[in-house]
């Protein structure tokens, strides 16, 4: 059985010689939407994550809203242990596959089937099981012959397409999805909905953060708003 459990856990990181730097931090503020205090000398501190406190459970399919810099992503990134707690506990039981950024664990210069091969076996599969996922990928991303070129050859859309299928390819315990909907045609979006509705019914736990709430409240049970790097739950069927 899967689970996800946030004890007070706060994520800060140090900007240097920012203060005197008012452009940058005016940019900071913009990019990250955490809070931003002055450390010793010439330090400034952004808590992206302030003392966020949950627990997830096998059946959970959690909605992640909030503006463009309210810590989604990074609560995400700490969800699946890319990013460490500054402060507090994060209780992790089980496997995480992770569908985030445009090219995130991907090696550009590589094919797609190697750029697959890679990924896979990053989230613990063997190479006979990565291998016999391959079909599956090849059916599902609808790549065709791109598969053989490289990465950066691909157009966003395609990137989209080849990690989604490689993340839903395989029955990890805890799935962590950032705005990917959005990207690629509207036949793909569909595809990768009714997708979704599948694997969430033999998962445990699924994490999506969104800003499109019809489609936050058709995939998942729990919402959780996130505001400067708090996090309130709220009803989901309040969307």
């Amino acid at each position: 059985m899967a689970s996800l459990i946030f004890d007070n856990v706060t994520v800060a990181y140090p900007i240097y010689n920012a203060h005197a730097q008012s452009l940058r931090n005016q940019l900071v503020r913009i990019g990250t939407g955490g809070r931003i205090g002055k450390g010793a000398g010439a330090v400034v501190t952004v808590t992206a994550l302030d003392r966020v406190s949950f627990t997830l459970r096998s059946g959970d399919a959690v909605g992640l809203t909030g503006h463009n810099g309210a810590g989604k992503s990074t609560l995400l990134r700490t969800m699946a242990g890319i990013y460490s707690a500054t402060a507090g506990k994060v209780i992790r039981t089980g496997s995480v596959a992770t569908v985030f950024e445009l090219g995130a664990g991907m090696d550009p210069e590589l094919s797609g089937y190697e750029n697959i091969m890679r990924m896979l076996l990053l989230m613990g599969n063997s190479k006979a099981q990565a291998r016999a996922n391959v079909p599956d990928i090849e059916d599902f991303s609808e790549l065709g012959d791109f598969l053989a070129l490289p990465v950066r050859t691909y157009s966003s859309g395609m990137t989209m397409r080849l990690m989604f299928a490689v993340a839903t390819s395989v029955r990890p315990d805890i799935l962590l999805i950032d705005e990917m909907f959005g990207t690629g045609d509207a036949s793909f979006q569909k595809k990768a909905e009714a997708r979704m509705h599948d694997w969430i019914a033999g998962t445990d736990i699924f994490v999506f953060a969104s800003h499109d709430q019809g489609l936050v409240k058709r995939l998942c049970n729990r919402l959780f708003r996130l505001d400067h790097g708090a996090i309130h739950e709220e009803d989901i069927q309040a969307l």
